[in-house]
């Protein structure tokens, strides 16, 4: 089995000992998340944040320190002199840093001057504050906040560092939607995790905090390479020996395999599996084939076949309660008259019987809209004619589908439990599908939110019913009441979360007199025949209207159990 320590372009890690030298080097000039925030200042560390180098350079220009010259290296991706590299990480030494595949000599110097070295790779500082499972936030290099997690993360140079357009291979680095499902990903201890399509390994460091072991997959050798590397180099703040990722141990806690999705954990059950899947939606251009497409957000299916093949095939790999969260793109259609259908259409049909599936859209783009960001994302729109017809294949690809829009969000998959006893139900939770859209901004990390979500699924289900149970409003929870000047009564009742998912739900009269109530005194049952004799409705549907409300309520979070 491939242990992925030397793939021809990627960084080596089949030398301990000059890893070791380099995160020493590294730590002694604080090249940490805090150590650069702290270097640059606050607004070139935000702006950095965001793939803009220019405030960055303009403050790092003509300073000479250490940190300065290795941040100019990996970071901006601006020639150095090897004096002030070798000044900068004394451990290590040029010979080993252009030995692991680090460091490359510039294209051109001045003439008479000082030999130049480049950066081969993105190395970047990378962290979280906190070690609790279920608390720790991701953040990036340049971003302001105190990191007490701090590692160092290698991939490729991206476009804005390095001009011209990415290689197919290309090994992604920190971007937005890794952080994106790092941060919505449930913290809990699991004995076994898989990271499906690792790339440089980002998941894979968060999953190490709270799963016993990992496998990691991708069908890029070179971005198993650079995880391979990443694991290495960060073994000790990870808490990892080499025997830990080795493929001869038995029982090693990392196993990195070589394979298209499923295929190299085909037969294994795993507690929890995360992804951050090659789910863009690409059409093959003139020609093309799916090799020349970029692998690491290119799946090389029509449409959004890549995220339908996942949702219907990732229960198969989860053992019993066991959960998969992903992100994904989804097409929107549209009916006859052009209009767009519901955006969760298409979504709903591909979650398998008896599965409990959660969709939540956060984004939806036009045709035209999503070509443009894709397009910019591998800088292809440096050749005028190309990316004309680039962009006009996204479109003919879109129209021959009847495609409207393109959604992006959360997906999330939990496996029912089998009964724990004849008798019992199969399952603590509800195997229904929920597909909810939050297109505004929501509190963050947004893991703990979802697993809460859950646990109040799982407290009603539990329970054959609820009418006896007390409930209390939720500390973050506010009411606003909007009417027209003279009216008597409100014309609209709504009430906010302030934290969490912060929804904000619409209340009907009687409804919002069952929260206005709900101070852990009264069970539902005493409420809701109350709120039914003030109203006189005696009918049945009223009560059973109200408690489905209450219940949607409570699992939202708006209303808990009383204390």
């Amino acid at each position: 089995m491939t242990d992925f320590a030397a793939i021809p372009d990627a960084p080596r890690s089949d030398n301990p000992a000059l890893l070791h030298a380099l995160a020493a080097d590294l730590a002694a000039l604080d090249y940490t998340v805090d150590g650069v925030a702290r270097l640059l200042g606050a607004e070139a560390s935000e702006a950095l944040s965001r793939d803009q180098w220019v405030p960055a350079s303009l403050v790092l220009r003509g300073s000479h320190e250490p940190l300065a010259t290795v941040a100019k290296l990996w970071l901006l991706a601006e020639d150095v002199t090897g004096e002030a590299l070798a000044r900068a990480l004394p451990g290590v030494g040029l010979d080993a840093l252009a030995a692991l595949g680090l460091v490359e000599p510039a294209e051109t110097a001045a003439a008479g001057g000082p030999a130049l070295l480049r950066a081969a790779v993105d190395l970047r500082p990378y962290g979280w504050p906190g070690d609790t499972p279920d608390g720790a936030t991701p953040d990036g290099a340049g971003t302001p906040g105190r990191a007490d997690t701090n590692l160092w993360v290698a991939s490729d140079l991206g476009a804005h560092q390095r001009p011209g357009v990415l290689r197919h291979d290309h090994v992604l680095g920190i971007g937005q939607a890794s952080l994106t499902l790092a941060q919505a990903t449930i913290r809990r201890p699991v004995a076994r995790a898989l990271d499906l399509g690792t790339g440089c390994g980002i998941q894979l460091f968060h999953l190490l905090q709270h799963a016993a072991t990992v496998v990691a997959t991708d069908i890029s050798a070179r971005a198993l390479a650079f995880t391979r590397f990443n694991l290495m180099l960060n073994a000790p703040a990870l808490g990892l020996a080499p025997k830990d990722f080795d493929p001869a141990t038995k029982d090693a806690r990392v196993s990195l395999r070589l394979g298209s999705l499923l295929d190299p954990v085909a037969g294994e059950c795993f507690d929890l599996v995360v992804s951050n899947p090659p789910f863009v939606i690409t059409p093959r251009h003139r020609g093309e084939q799916s090799a020349d497409q970029f692998t690491y957000r290119d799946g090389g299916l029509a449409g959004d076949a890549i995220v339908e093949n996942l949702v219907r095939g990732l229960p198969a790999v989860l053992a019993p309660g066991g959960t998969a969260q992903m992100l994904g793109n989804w097409e929107v259609g549209q009916d006859d008259a052009g209009g767009p259908l519901g955006w969760d259409a298409r979504p709903r049909q591909w979650v398998p019987d008896g599965v409990q599936a959660w969709f939540i859209q956060r984004e939806q783009l036009s045709p035209g809209s999503y070509a443009e960001t894709w397009l910019q994302d591998a800088s292809q729109g440096r050749d005028r004619e190309a990316y004309a017809l680039a962009y006009g294949d996204y479109l003919r690809d879109f129209a021959s589908r009847n495609v409207a829009g393109i959604g992006f969000g959360y997906i999330l998959l939990r496996k029912p439990e089998p009964a724990a006893q004849a008798g019992m139900p199969a399952s603590n939770f509800s195997t229904d599908t929920r597909c909810e859209e939050i297109l505004y901004p929501i509190e963050q990390p947004a893991g703990p939110h979802l697993a809460a979500t859950l646990d109040r699924e799982a407290w009603i289900d539990a329970r054959a019913d609820i009418w006896d149970e007390r409930l209390d409003v939720a500390g973050d929870v506010t009411e606003e009441r909007h009417q027209k000047p003279g009216a008597e009564h409100p014309g609209v009742i709504l009430l906010r979360q302030g934290a969490g998912l912060r929804r904000t739900t619409l209340l009907s009269t009687e409804l919002a007199g069952f929260v206005s109530a709900s101070d852990g005194g009264l069970t539902v049952r005493q409420l809701i025949g109350a709120l039914a004799a003030l109203l006189e409705r005696d009918d049945a549907d009223f009560a059973d209207v109200l408690y489905g409300r209450v219940c949607n309520l409570l699992r939202d979070g708006f209303l808990l159990p009383a204390e």
